[in-house]
């Protein structure tokens, strides 16, 4: 993969109130209330940037080309001087402390410009993705030609190249240092701290490690497929323009071994099932033609491990694909393969053995499509990170099942890509987000 430095556009330091009221998370995990915390939490967030809200009253005339208003807000900034473009191209290193389960950890990502190539070509895709949500991004990106957030991007390096040459880095002084609210998760508190890199010497040294190593799209499967399209517009409304800003995406690269490489599971709520098959057991006789059913009780111990949002692989052995809630009232029910069925029969064909032995896979063409008879659409299917918000929805009556699902490991999203195939839509939950704001990309 080509990777090259940039002048990364930064929130001036002489603007009051510090890296907690500048930075947001990425759009695609942010709900309305979030969205407008974060126009409270400052007058500068990247909130109005990244995300802003669909319509706000401007001299008494409503106003919803969010769009429009991010790029108008974007161009002030920078005459005024909030956001200031570097003096030098570089390369940023983000140390990203945060506290998960209360547990400190420290996430390493490097900050560049990554060469736009079609899948396959260097870069892979993990997940599948939501031609809407396409859209959206597109539209953003055409008013504002800009990158807000960085795509999150896993490389090997098993003989750390990289982490050698980082180290030398953080020898310097950080150009960023700072604690910052919690954006996510259990409320601890998260620090950055940001490294630029203009040493033309490094970056040679990275720009030749980059360019002999795939690169797996861990988050941001929508922004890629969505400068894509946008630099495929630019070229053919100005042929010859290949080699500009535009044939570029701005991406975080963070080492598939990290320590701070945390994964949450993204447990599937279910509603629409038909009354009559949820009793007499009917739903449990289907279930049972391909699984092994055990209950547990949901007292004690259980229950207090899964409202308190711990680790959800702790409380479902490895051995078992997914939990249920809501199948047997008052009981965590633990699906196990049944041996004498076979899985492949069921699922697609044109799917790797990776996929269909997947336990998400297996969710989606056996249960809900198979045994319940739903899609996967809106109506049918929401999703949550949280075991305890799941639990609550179904004891609310608002679902009538929740399929709690294990954290799928770094090693398993390598193994489906190298099958050549993708995860299931929301597979996988990186925590924290790697936020916006922080490094801005210009595509102008």
């Amino acid at each position: 993969m080509e990777i090259c430095p940039f002048c990364g556009i930064r929130y001036s330091q002489g603007v009051r109130g510090g890296v907690a009221t500048f930075i947001c998370p990425p759009y695609d995990v942010i709900n309305p209330e979030q969205q407008k915390f974060y126009y409270r939490v400052g007058e500068y967030n990247a909130i109005r940037l990244e995300f802003p809200l669909e319509q706000v009253e401007q001299s008494g005339v409503a106003s919803s080309d969010k769009y429009h208003r991010a790029a108008e807000t974007f161009q002030e900034w920078l005459e005024e001087g909030i956001l200031k473009f570097d003096d030098q191209p570089s390369f940023y290193l983000h140390d990203h402390y945060f506290t998960y389960l209360g547990k400190r950890y420290m996430r390493r990502g490097l900050f560049v410009r990554l060469k736009l190539v079609p899948w396959g070509e260097g870069i892979y895709p993990h997940e599948e993705t939501s031609p809407k949500d396409k859209s959206d991004r597109f539209q953003m990106m055409k008013a504002c030609h800009a990158n807000f957030s960085p795509l999150f991007c896993l490389y090997r390096d098993e003989e750390k190249s990289s982490a050698a040459i980082f180290s030398e880095v953080v020898q310097g002084e950080p150009v960023l240092k700072q604690v910052a609210s919690p954006q996510e998760g259990d409320g601890g508190e998260e620090r950055h701290d940001l490294w630029r890199i203009t040493d033309r010497a490094l970056q040679e040294k990275l720009i030749q490690f980059f360019s002999g190593r795939s690169l797996y799209l861990a988050d941001g499967h929508h922004r890629y497929e969505t400068a894509l399209t946008y630099q495929q517009e630019r070229q053919s409304s100005s042929p010859g323009s290949s080699g500009e800003a535009s044939d570029y995406v701005l991406v975080s690269l963070v080492e598939f071994s990290d320590p701070g490489l945390v994964i949450f599971p993204i447990h599937r709520m279910v509603r629409g099932i038909s009354p009559s098959l949820m009793e007499n057991s009917q739903l449990l006789s289907r279930l049972e033609k391909f699984f092994v059913l055990d209950f547990v009780p949901l007292s004690g111990d259980v229950l207090e491990f899964l409202l308190s949002d711990e680790s959800i692989n702790d409380l479902i052995p490895e051995d078992c694909l997914f939990a249920v809630l809501g199948l047997k009232p008052g009981h965590l029910g633990l699906l196990r393969k049944r041996k004498t069925v076979v899985f492949e029969e069921i699922m697609p064909v044109d799917r790797s053995p990776v996929y269909q032995n997947f336990g998400i896979s297996i969710l989606n063409h056996v249960v809900l499509e198979t045994a319940l008879g739903l899609s996967r659409g809106k109506e049918h299917v929401s999703y949550t990170v949280s075991s305890a918000g799941a639990y609550q929805r179904v004891e609310q009556g608002e679902y009538q099942l929740a399929f709690l699902l294990r954290a799928s490991r770094p090693d398993e999203i390598e193994a489906v890509v190298d099958a050549g195939d993708r995860m299931p839509r929301k597979s996988t939950y990186f925590y924290p987000k790697v936020p916006a704001g922080l490094v801005i990309n210009s595509l102008g």
